[in-house]
């Protein structure tokens, strides 16, 4: 029997898909191939077969690496912080789930939804900007892996994750969930003309915790979890967001700033170049370091206030485990940001090096915080 003109291309197909295919065929169906032109079209089956589930797999690859997925690891423990600390305080399970208390899922799933949202508008509203600087230049929109249409559907996806889950949640959830998404439109245009862009994400990110408590508690709550109880005034209202998850989310907003300023240092040259406002490009290296320094200082103070059972006496302290691992990760954070990021100065490589071990250091950061949260709770033993 003559060699069907289409097998060569199957040779293209990862781990002989294409040729396996047909192989199992021809072994079940006795006398069934007789003619070469069946066999040709069974193989040319398994190539398309075999060609749709690779282009599915690359397609899903390059959406999690548009995304930066991996970058969701900064902002979810502190909304797993932000929903402990709801819950403890109405007295609740917990982790109890259930088919009518799925709470901790739809959670995740709106701070996927809102982490994914920010990173596509971010990616499409620079897209111009990114195609002028080398080092972001290969990025999927600039190099024309993705088309601008699926980056819009990506968004326009994200943003029902992010509703649909606030909206499983209760209706205060569902209306201010357009709060981080007005945010994270404005945040790639701040670059554009002022360094307060950096804490302007840190304000972003600080939305995550809040965000987390404020689902939880206005079930129960509703309006009040925001405006506070009692007085009809401002004046003698008792807040329940305050001191705990108001310290945490202003320590969630200093400590990712003290980041993206760090983060701006491999873009000096190009971001003056192009008129970009970023702090390093604006006032130097010397003066980030010693922003970083302040940034870290302060968002260790906040995470201190926030294990303040009465925030008026410094002697009644909730979380005793609380006070090291603050101190430890801000000494980390320190080492990092005044060491290394002076030797990252010298060559392209050792900014490459910094920048890993400085993702790192932040991404932990979060994870011993709610591990040692978790561990007064009793959630650890």
């Amino acid at each position: 029997m003559p060699q069907p003109r289409f097998l060569p291309k199957m040779a293209n197909c990862p781990r002989g898909v294409g040729l396996l295919l047909p192989y199992m065929i021809l072994k079940s169906s006795k006398g069934f191939m007789k003619t070469p032109w069946k066999m040709a079209w069974l193989a040319e089956s398994g190539r398309i077969i075999c060609c749709c589930r690779s282009l599915v797999e690359v397609k899903w690859k390059d959406i999690l690496d548009f995304v930066k997925i991996e970058h969701t690891l900064f902002s979810l423990p502190f909304v797993l912080m932000g929903f402990i600390l709801a819950k403890k305080q109405l007295g609740e399970e917990i982790f109890e789930v259930s088919l009518s208390n799925l709470d901790l899922l739809w959670i995740i799933l709106a701070a996927i939804g809102a982490r994914g949202l920010a990173m596509a508008l971010n990616r499409l509203i620079d897209k111009e900007i990114d195609a002028k600087n080398p080092r972001t230049a290969s990025r999927h929109l600039p190099s024309g892996k993705m088309t601008e249409f699926e980056a819009w559907s990506l968004s326009i996806a994200f943003l029902a994750t992010l509703l649909f889950a606030s909206w499983r949640l209760n209706m205060v959830a569902l209306k201010m969930a357009w709060l981080p998404v007005i945010a994270f439109v404005i945040y790639p245009y701040t670059k554009r003309f002022s360094w307060i862009c950096h804490f302007w994400i840190g304000l972003c990110l600080a939305l995550a915790p809040a965000g987390a408590w404020v689902a939880i508690s206005a079930d129960t709550m509703g309006w009040e979890s925001i405006v506070g109880v009692g007085s009809e005034t401002w004046i003698g209202r008792e807040f329940t967001w305050f001191p705990e998850l108001f310290f945490i989310s202003m320590g969630v907003a200093l400590w990712i700033t003290a980041f993206d300023v760090n983060y701006a240092r491999m873009d000096v040259e190009v971001d003056q170049r192009q008129g970009i406002r970023s702090f390093p490009a604006t006032f130097g290296l010397k003066t980030t370091k010693g922003l970083s320094i302040a940034l870290t200082l302060g968002w260790s103070i906040c995470f201190l206030f926030a294990g303040l059972s009465d925030y008026t006496d410094l002697r009644d302290y909730r979380y005793p485990l609380w006070i090291p691992s603050v101190i430890l990760m801000a000494t980390v954070n320190l080492y990092v940001m005044t060491s290394h990021a002076s030797k990252s100065e010298s060559s392209s490589l050792d900014m490459e090096k910094f920048q890993q071990l400085l993702f790192k250091t932040s991404m932990l950061t979060g994870w011993v915080l709610l591990a040692s949260l978790s561990f007064t709770e009793g959630l650890i033993d």
